[in-house]
């Protein structure tokens, strides 16, 4: 198997565990993962939102040959907009979206020719940009939330 595929597998594994966490109930949703800090519903929105923003800022363009668009956002602005827009959707309206964001993204970056995918790209502070990388440091993303997320389940 290749590493980009090897990726593409690690990478996945958000979708099953969203697919888990939707098998809760509302208490599992909006019980904060440590106190004083965000729900489970917040943390799933915020890396939902983080989904969409790369797909549309760079993975979309890198698939259809455009300049990214992808900058250094002010990560606790972007993480707030995401915290207070999970308080609008439904929690199957969240699982919906997050699994629909991640599926486009698996879907567009298993689709990439080796060239594209290999490629070192310029984002829109003129900082490289390479898709591997981008997995990689949202894999490690995922797994740090994602022990929170199971903690949580855990303590029941």
């Amino acid at each position: 198997m290749s590493d980009k595929q090897l990726l593409l597998n690690e990478y996945s594994e958000w979708i099953d565990k969203v697919g888990e966490f939707a098998e809760q109930g509302e208490s599992y949703w909006n019980r904060p993962i440590a106190e004083g800090k965000w729900t489970v519903r917040d943390v799933v929105c915020h890396i939902m939102c983080w989904d969409e923003y790369f797909y549309n800022e760079a993975i979309a363009k890198v698939s259809a040959g455009e300049t990214l668009t992808v900058k250094h956002l002010d990560y606790d602005a972007f993480n707030e907009d995401s915290r207070l827009y999970a308080k609008t959707l439904s929690t199957e309206a969240l699982v919906n979206q997050t699994l629909a964001a991640r599926e486009k993204l698996i879907q567009t970056i298993e689709a990439l020719p080796e060239a594209l995918y290999a490629m070192r790209y310029t984002d829109g502070d003129g900082h490289p940009f390479e898709v591997e990388q981008f997995m990689r440091d949202f894999i490690w993303h995922d797994k740090h939330h994602l022990a929170q997320l199971n903690k949580v389940l855990q303590e029941g």
